[in-house]
């Protein structure tokens, strides 16, 4: 029996009957027939649970271990991953190492460079051996021969927007083409049982370029972020069938390739041990991982008055969370800056995404304007309202180990109810102690008050 139905090809969503218009992500256009048949389409008989090995579902680890920990144990035999990163970030520099890296046959399919471009890496990475089969490609069709042929157990393909198949429409890199070589590779995987790891490209707002049916096709997504001018990468999990979908890795870009960093509290602390003005500790939860953040503030006297209005720069720190701190601080608290130029930003390049970072961003402004360093060993984790008070943040206990294993003796947190305190158990070494408002937490922090009022 014939049986017919409707698909997104930008979304997934399906229809019963053909309409003109998605109904999930309203495209136009986009509702295509899917056309299947009964149970002779059948490719073996189900079979009872008992009966299925397991030895085909555990991870293979990929070599880079903070990949691993992402995708939760390694790659998966007949499993998908879609790598997708900015341009220049190092996505085809971990591919690379990831294809070296695998224990069996790795096959790694390039469509943007040449091989001598990917020899030249390889030599330059240490990922040349005999195990690595090296091939350029320009269609699916020369993909799925290469894969015949060598019969790897990890096939890479760079990029997934360079290849095209004549049985969808559109040239390299539209809806169409991306879908159809996904879907391609997608069912080889499931087939023949080798781990695919998919380079993709993303879109000026940072999604995954191509249809959002891509991102349901493939097993595991991950993006590759970072800052072409920072050593720092971050691999941060967004989807996963095999494991936890909120990891993050943090890797160290270096001339040798690229390297896992366990520990990455080197890369987000300043190395100079003597106080200084403008500096605090606090820890930003990245899915369910704690990282020490050092954010440093400069208030100085404004380069261009009076014709021009003082600078507010902030890397690494919110613009908006910048403004809201500066103003609570005049409004509640005396700390006048208005005048001066002001410069925020975070060690290492590390984002602060969440308000937990507001206490220690206040902090760090009031000792610059005040041009008084912190209490050596100070962490601050708290967000900041408009009236001065300071508010609860998620995961505190995970940010309180990570701050205190980095050396944090005394942190500064939101107070806390009769039950939040029993549970809350202080590291060793490391006083918890609670502040009610940012002006407590300025008493609290050592900012003595005579030194608030610098005026403009």
């Amino acid at each position: 029996m014939r049986r017919a139905a409707f698909r997104c090809a930008d979304c997934g969503w399906t229809s019963p009957r053909w309409v003109g218009r998605c109904g999930q992500c309203q495209s136009w256009g986009t509702v295509v027939e899917q056309v299947g048949s009964g149970p002779s389409a059948l490719r073996e008989p189900a079979r009872p649970l008992t009966e299925i090995p397991a030895e085909g579902g555990r991870a293979v680890p990929s070599g880079v271990a903070e990949l691993d920990r992402v995708l939760g144990g390694g790659l998966m035999p007949g499993g998908v991953v879609l790598l997708a990163g900015e341009p220049g970030v190092g996505k085809s520099t971990l591919a690379l190492e990831v294809a070296a890296a695998a224990p069996g046959r790795a096959l790694y399919l390039t469509g943007e460079e040449t091989g001598a471009h990917v020899r030249r890496r390889a030599e330059r990475t240490g990922a040349v051996h005999e195990r690595l089969f090296l091939a350029q490609v320009r269609t699916l069709d020369e993909v799925l021969a290469h894969i015949d042929q060598v019969r790897p157990s990890l096939v890479v393909l760079d990029s997934l927007q360079t290849v095209t198949t004549s049985a969808a429409e559109g040239g390299a890199g539209s809806a169409s083409q991306v879908r159809a070589i996904a879907a391609g590779l997608v069912g080889l995987a499931k087939q023949e049982r080798p781990a695919v790891l998919l380079v993709g490209h993303v879109t000026k707002d940072g999604a995954v370029a191509g249809p959002r049916v891509l991102e349901h096709l493939v097993d595991v997504v991950v993006m590759f972020e970072g800052d072409r001018h920072s050593r720092l990468r971050l691999l941060r999990g967004v989807k996963n069938r095999f494991g936890p979908s909120d990891e993050v890795g943090c890797l160290d870009l270096v001339e040798g390739g690229i390297r896992s960093v366990a520990d990455p509290s080197r890369l987000f602390l300043s190395t100079n041990p003597d106080p200084v003005p403008g500096r605090c500790w606090t820890a930003s939860l990245e899915g369910r991982r704690a990282l020490p953040v050092e954010v440093q503030a400069l208030v100085a006297p404004a380069a261009g008055a009076p014709a021009l209005p003082p600078r507010r720069v902030s890397t690494g720190v919110p613009a908006a969370r910048v403004a809201l701190v500066l103003a609570v601080l005049e409004r509640r608290c005396g700390i006048a800056v208005g005048g001066r130029d002001v410069y925020t930003a975070t060690v290492g390049g590390l984002s602060l995404h969440e308000p937990s970072g507001d206490l220690a961003t206040a902090l760090a402004l009031a000792s610059a304007a005040a041009d008084v360093a912190l209490p050596a060993g100070i962490a601050a984790l708290g967000e900041v309202g408009l009236d001065g008070e300071i508010r609860l943040v998620g995961g505190l206990r995970h940010r309180i180990a990570e701050v205190a294993r980095v050396g944090a003796s005394r942190v500064l947190l939101p107070a806390l109810t009769a039950q939040e305190r029993r549970d809350l158990v202080a590291p060793d070494g490391c006083r918890l102690v609670e502040v009610a408002s940012l002006g407590d937490a300025l008493a609290r922090a050592a900012v003595p008050p005579a030194l608030r009022l610098v005026g403009g």
